[in-house]
């Protein structure tokens, strides 16, 4: 404790008095590079990271002021606060008493938000704040962006428009009517497109079908949509919602004690509320569609299908949570957009689903695009929070003791016809999406190149349809073919719309994955979330890149990025091998059981006269219908019972000792080890 107090001494030291130019000896070094402030960014607002040494100095003045306080307590970053006038001092990501820990190891809880004056001149106070040693990181704190044209609405259709479908529902696994409409999950080749332009190609989608036959879903596994809000009561996506059972919407209570009030189904981090909001008239119903693609209950006679939404029984498909990041004319600030990933994470979610991001960085400005990152080193710099936080999800949502041991971030590679990755999908360790027609060429809006992971059918309406169409007279069986059909919301209620874009081609990914971790669970495999992500990219489909050597170019398409739409010829050469591979549902799955590691019953800490308990067919395949013994090696210890597939361990002296589980012909042997001042019981 006293060594950081001499340390903020010390730097207390190296300000200079009031000086209006110079607030801090100009000689001062500093490894914060300098920071940029982009348009959109927060008037008045500073993200700062401190040392860890500071930690303990913090964690008191914030103590004392009850969450939020106007200084530091910091002496030397304190007196050029004040200078700046700065009124609201505030940790980013609230305390859960849950997750703290791990919070504080990966150095989260170091970040701060600092308001001042609006007309304060963010880039000379970074500026100041950069000399002292105390802090590592600043940046600005800017509004997100959707990756979308939220002026272009989609083609809307209702439950009772999907009784107009014409094709044959031969073959299909579900009884939900639209599924004849989703070429993107099982495309025969057979579809009406607009033939003087293309054709669909047998092949061209992410082989739900070979993947149905082995697995539909598993509710343990949870997708976070980071996005608009999603519609959590349309009818074709309640019952697999995410529901936080503790907690309940418009709450003015934090009932779980997560650090959010009212999170029944997710959060709303745009306006701090749990309230889930979908009506504002721009909105545009995006994250209900592309929760739809995802787990859209499945076999229930209404409205589509979702590639991981179940097998039509109750409970049988992923979950869905949404963290809502844009509403109506208002997007969430970065610092927001960094609590939904954190919170992701810390509330169960093991896939990220982001239809958002940056530009390109060679993104045309001709076309209306204001170039994004140069690369993952300016992004890093630009964006040292987001950057964390998705590091933070990365490597601490799921469990080492579940399926998935860290997360996966998926992203949009973004529209904006440019030869490179938006960011974030660009970093390295996210899962960055480019998106392909119902031919396998590249959607002609679609971002490509070297960054990109993997791609799916994002639909593409330029090169099937006719720009300008009128919504209340297309064409059912030409304006709306290779479009993408999912759930969504008009005028507030629900229905079901056709979309493309990148951001449609994204929650194929995810759902895939979805799908793979279900089947996971099903057969008691442990992945390692890098491991996850390479096995999707080693099953995933390369051979369509052959379609491009039969049409060097792919006929012409209307650019909705040029004023007045004229048709345009794409090269597919420059795209080839530069799109991903096409992810492939049915390749993934057959792919789990020889993969991963067996899943192992967790070691055990607990106190003394302590009990804790544990569902063993979760680790044993057929687990539900195998019969259990155990056997303790020191019952002066530890004693076990065993009712059902219940493994319950109570804790009778200090201590460790083995029990050998039995389960069929299989057995696994785990270490209980019993403690006097165990903080409660839990895993090792």
């Amino acid at each position: 404790m006293k060594k950081v107090y001499i340390y903020a001494l010390a730097c207390a030291l190296t300000a200079v008095s009031c000086q209006d130019n110079d607030w801090v000896a100009d000689n001062a070094t500093s490894q914060v590079p300098e920071i940029e402030i982009p348009m959109g960014a927060a008037d008045g607002e500073l993200l700062i990271k401190f040392v860890p040494e500071m930690s303990d100095i913090l964690d008191q003045t914030l103590t004392r002021a009850g969450g939020v306080s106007t200084r530091s307590g910091i002496p030397s970053t304190d007196e050029v606060l004040s200078i700046l006038g700065a009124y609201h001092f505030e940790r980013v990501f609230p305390v859960d008493p849950k997750t703290e820990a791990r919070t504080r190891e990966a150095g989260m809880h170091l970040w701060y938000i600092v308001r001042f004056d609006k007309n304060t001149d963010l880039k000379e106070a970074a500026r100041q704040l950069r000399k002292l040693g105390e802090i590592s990181k600043i940046q600005s704190n800017p509004t997100i962006q959707r990756a979308y044209d939220p002026k272009k609405k989609p083609l809307y259709l209702s439950a009772n428009d999907l009784q107009y479908v014409t094709r044959t529902d031969e073959g299909l696994a579900f009884n939900d009517p639209g599924l004849k409409h989703q070429w993107h999950y099982q495309n025969k080749g057979n579809y009406a497109f607009v033939t003087e332009r293309a054709e669909a190609i047998a092949g061209s989608d992410v082989n739900c079908v070979e993947a149905w036959k082995s697995c539909k879903g598993d509710p343990s596994i949870i997708v976070a949509v980071l996005d608009e809000g999603v519609m959590w009561s349309h009818p074709d996506l309640k019952a697999n919602m995410w529901t936080n059972e503790s907690e309940e919407i418009g709450s003015t209570e934090d009932k779980d004690g997560n650090g959010y009030k009212g999170d029944r189904y997710g959060y709303n981090f745009v306006k701090n509320t749990g309230v889930i909001s979908w009506t504002s008239a721009e909105d545009t119903g995006h994250g209900t569609h592309v929760a739809g693609t995802i787990a859209a209950v499945n076999g229930n006679g209404t409205g589509v299908s979702g590639i991981a939404g179940g097998d039509g029984t109750e409970n049988s498909g992923v979950k869905i949570m949404t963290c809502q990041l844009f509403d109506g004319q208002y997007g969430a600030t970065l610092a927001a957009e960094a609590k939904a990933i954190k919170y992701a994470a810390d509330n169960g979610a093991v896939i990220l689903q982001c239809s958002w991001g940056y530009n390109s960085p060679d993104a045309n400005e001709a076309l209306g695009y204001i170039p994004g990152p140069k690369n993952e080193k300016d992004w890093e710099n630009q964006y040292p929070l987001e950057k964390e936080a998705l590091d933070y999800f990365i490597h601490n949502a799921g469990s080492p003791n579940g399926v998935i041991d860290g997360g996966l971030a998926i992203f949009a590679s973004g529209n904006e016809y440019a030869p490179s990755s938006s960011f974030p999908a660009g970093y390295s360790k996210c899962i960055s999406v480019s998106a392909i027609a119902a031919d396998y060429t590249p959607s002609s809006y679609t971002n490509y190149g070297t960054e990109i992971t993997l791609c799916a059918p994002g639909g593409d309406g330029d090169y099937y349809g006719t720009p300008g169409t009128a919504e209340d007279h297309f064409d059912w069986e030409t304006e709306t073919q290779g479009l993408i059909l999912s759930t969504g919301i008009k005028n507030g209620q629900p229905a079901y719309t056709y979309m493309e874009g990148t951001s449609m081609a994204c929650p194929h990914v995810s759902g895939v994955a979805a799908l793979g971790l279900s089947y996971a669970v099903k057969q008691r495999r442990h992945f390692k979330a890098a491991e996850f992500k390479e096995l999707m990219i080693q099953t995933a489909n390369s051979e369509f890149y052959q379609e491009y050597d039969r049409k060097v170019e792919k006929l012409y398409y209307y650019n909705h990025a040029t004023i007045g739409a004229s048709p345009t010829l794409m090269n597919l050469i420059d795209r080839k091998g530069k799109m991903g591979k096409l992810v492939d549902a049915g390749a993934l799955l057959k792919a789990i059981g020889n993969h991963g590691s067996d899943m192992i019953v967790p070691n055990v800490y607990l106190a003394t006269g302590k009990s804790t308990s544990i569902d063993l067919a979760r680790y044993f395949i057929d687990g539900e219908s195998l019969n259990y013994s155990c056997t303790v090696a020191n019952e002066n210890i530890a004693t076990t019972s065993v009712d059902k597939t219940i493994l319950t361990i109570n804790g009778i002296a200090d201590g460790s000792t083995t029990v050998t589980i039995q389960a069929g012909s299989k057995s696994q042997t785990i270490t209980i080890t019993v403690r006097k001042n165990a903080g409660g019981s839990g895993w090792l």
